[in-house]
């Protein structure tokens, strides 16, 4: 199932992709006498972001085809959720290829940092340049959405503990944390350098996670891509890595790494292509 959050009549609803467009939750729920949540976050916090998948599966796609839709050339894509628990990052996590990643040290471990809900924006929001970095970078990135409360989770149980996944635009001002690696954090929280959407894709959709392949374009042209099975920390074992740290609740995201970081400028604008999501584009602007 493809979960998203449109702008409609200055609200943002969430909908669920259909062969003709998405149908928004409240329609079904009008339409069926449901009572799903209409809003994302609610859906995965109360749990029934898992039951609305498992109607889907048992025959709700069928129904939905028959149901009104607002078609894909008109949606207007709203972030997945505005207030995540936590946002966290990883970095320096795809090798280039298999050889590469053979090479990975076996005792290595997740290089990590959180990002603040402040920086947060969505789909064709622009991402501001702060007037204090003279080189931003951006970084596509496949996210790992939690649906489910989980502490010391093993990895092979990880994958239920998952909502789904999306794709994310994680920015940084590099040239500040060049200047000293303990500026990791300022570097990565101006406002803007988070784009969170257009999709949230649930795992059942995916034959093999680790086939998922990431892009990054950068004007169109696409600089950057690998797959899901060049990551050294893959997104079960990241799972479960980051519980025995810290207690995952629902709504968390996790960033699992880029293939290939995009310098931007004004005037620029970045795309994140993902299979099976919507591509996620922001434009570019300096900062006023």
């Amino acid at each position: 199932m493809k979960l998203t959050t449109l702008k409609i009549d200055g609200a943002e609803k969430a909908a669920i992709a259909a062969p003709r467009g998405f149908v928004l939750v409240d329609r079904i729920n009008r339409e069926l006498g449901a009572r799903w949540r209409t809003d994302p976050f609610d859906l995965i916090e109360s749990g029934q972001l898992n039951e609305l998948a498992a109607w889907h599966r048992a025959g709700g796609a069928e129904t939905l085809a028959a149901m009104d839709a607002v078609p894909f050339d008109r949606a207007a894509y709203a972030p997945l959720y505005r207030r995540p628990r936590k946002i966290w990052g990883i970095g320096f996590n795809y090798a280039a290829n298999e050889e590469e990643l053979r090479q990975t040290d076996p005792d290595a471990e997740p290089v990590g940092f959180l990002k603040p809900d402040t920086a947060l924006i969505g789909p064709g929001d622009p991402i501001r340049l702060p007037a204090q970095s003279e080189r931003t970078v951006a970084e596509a990135e496949l996210a790992i959405v939690i649906g489910r409360p989980c502490k010391n989770v093993p990895e092979e149980e990880a994958e239920r503990y998952v909502a789904g996944f999306a794709a994310v635009f994680d920015m940084s001002a590099d040239d500040i944390h060049r200047r000293n690696p303990r500026f990791l954090t300022r570097a990565k929280s101006f406002d803007t350098f988070f784009s969170f959407g257009s999709e949230l894709v649930t795992p059942d959709e995916y034959p093999d996670v680790l086939d998922i392949e990431v892009r990054a374009a950068l004007n169109g042209e696409t600089m950057h891509r690998n797959v899901v099975r060049n990551m050294r920390f893959r997104p079960w074992q990241t799972v479960a890595f980051h519980s025995n740290v810290m207690t995952l609740l629902p709504g968390d995201v996790i960033m699992t790494g880029t293939p290939g970081a995009l310098v931007i400028r004004a005037g620029d604008t970045v795309e994140c292509s993902i299979d099976g999501l919507t591509p996620l584009a922001n434009p570019i602007v300096r900062e006023l």
